[in-house]
């Protein structure tokens, strides 16, 4: 039985330089996510102030939900600076790739708290209606869309990984929080526009309360996301069945394959293959070379005939 070791023209300090798994916008996502997270503190002050003066639950929800937003901003970007830092720490096995899900799941569990709050005092609205100022109301709403649709700008991916599904939850979660709060701005302004000029003075706090729901929905989707990648669940069945009809080109066989997600864009693989004419595992590492998103690879070759 044998293990794969570093390749003989390989530096050992290159081998440990792959427990690096940082996502490749690292850099540019923790900044982007420090700049909106300042916007978002100041539209929040806006907005709960605002909402209090015009006696607007709706507009308080907003505000409270910009809250949330805000801090979930300020643990992302603490994700960020604390992965960075420690990017390069012996003591973590498989690197900090990982902080910014735990970030992620974290920020969930708040999302869900907020969307809980708004609900229970958004029925206590309906069944104690109280005066709204619609005008006022109005103005700020408008311009929290405005400056939601900004930072939701400011957070979109980067084009070369826009559409990839192993790229940076941490910013793709910080993007879903204030996607999310742009279209419970537009239920707002339709809420509070329905009572200024129809007198339906009950669709302020329904418009509250269906973007409650919209909130429980995103934190439930972000629970799972995050908490698949903690729990290191198979994060890709298409790149398993491609290891394993790689290494099993030969005659091989695959004993036991284990993979899961290190960071943003990048996976490990623990492999224990069986073989008539075991070959090197520097041979069966090769056979892998090429695979988008492997990182990581550890390969274990035994004799057929070893139980």
């Amino acid at each position: 039985m044998t293990t794969a070791e570093p390749p003989a023209d390989e530096p050992m300090d290159a081998f440990r330089g792959d427990r690096v798994y940082l996502g490749a916008d690292h850099a540019r996502n923790e900044r982007r996510t420090w700049i909106v997270a300042t916007i978002c503190l100041a539209t929040l002050a806006a907005q709960v102030t605002g909402g209090l003066m015009f006696n607007s639950m709706a507009l308080v929800a907003n505000g409270l939900h910009m809250g949330a937003h805000l801090a979930a901003l300020l643990v992302a970007a603490g994700a960020y600076a604390v992965a960075r830092t420690y990017s390069t720490d012996p003591r973590f096995s498989f690197g900090t790739g990982k902080v910014g899900y735990l970030a992620g799941f974290a920020n969930a569990a708040v999302l869900g708290v907020t969307a809980l709050l708004i609900t229970i005092e958004s029925v206590e609205r309906l069944l104690a209606p109280a005066e709204v100022e619609y005008d006022g109301a109005l103005v700020l709403a408008a311009a929290a869309l405005a400056v939601n649709l900004a930072c939701v700008w400011l957070l979109k991916p980067a084009q070369s990984h826009a559409h990839d599904r192993d790229g940076d939850l941490n910013l793709s979660a910080a993007h879903l929080h204030l996607a999310g709060d742009a279209v419970i701005s537009g239920l707002a302004i339709a809420g509070l526009a329905a009572g200024r000029y129809l007198g339906w003075s009950w669709t302020d706090p329904v418009a509250a309360l269906v973007g409650a729901a919209l909130l429980a929905h995103f934190a439930w989707r972000l629970l799972s996301r995050t908490g698949a990648v903690l729990l290191d669940i198979n994060p890709s069945p298409e790149l398993t069945a491609q290891i394993r009809g790689r290494l099993e080109g030969e005659g091989e066989r695959v004993l036991d394959l284990h993979l899961w997600r290190l960071g943003p864009g990048h996976h490990a693989a623990i492999v224990v293959l069986a073989a008539a004419a075991p070959q090197a595992p520097q041979a069966y590492r090769a056979r892998l070379a090429g695979l988008a998103g492997l990182s990581h690879v550890t390969v274990e070759v035994r004799d057929h005939l070893t139980p």
